[in-house]
């Protein structure tokens, strides 16, 4: 069965299904077998004052279903939404595969691939606003 791996670093904090999970001593790998199970690695979440742009906006929607703080039914119209007004503003062909991409996962709901598809997207936007990536 192919699932998600995850290759943590020693003490490195991750977010399974709500609950926060530390690694241990030494780096390890986890095979998540769960389908649909919502994880969230915690160095890569974007933190509440960071967002602030509109790439960043709709990630942290779909962060929000994967913490558990938000359902996937409150976030999909959002989410769909956001994609839609970035599809405005983004028109190059490597963000729209990126887009489409996150529009896919969101109608599968599949937010991980969603934040996964989106997050793509920061560098780009970042040299558009002239601001840095997290």
């Amino acid at each position: 069965m192919a699932g998600l791996v995850l290759k943590l670093n020693p003490r490195e904090r991750v977010l399974v299904n709500g609950a926060v999970v530390e690694n241990g001593d030494r780096r390890s790998r986890l095979s998540i077998l769960t389908p649909n199970a919502n994880i969230l690695r915690l160095r890569d979440a974007i933190k509440p004052d960071e967002v602030n742009t509109p790439v960043r906006r709709v990630c942290y929607i779909a962060q929000l279903v994967l913490s558990g703080d938000v359902t996937q039914e409150d976030a999909r119209l959002q989410i769909l939404r956001g994609i839609e007004q970035l599809s405005q503003a983004l028109r190059d062909d490597d963000s729209r595969t990126h887009l489409n991409a996150a529009t896919e996962a969101t109608n599968g709901n599949d937010f991980y691939r969603v934040l996964k598809a989106l997050r793509l997207l920061l560098p780009r936007e970042a040299r558009l606003l002239g601001t840095r990536t997290i």
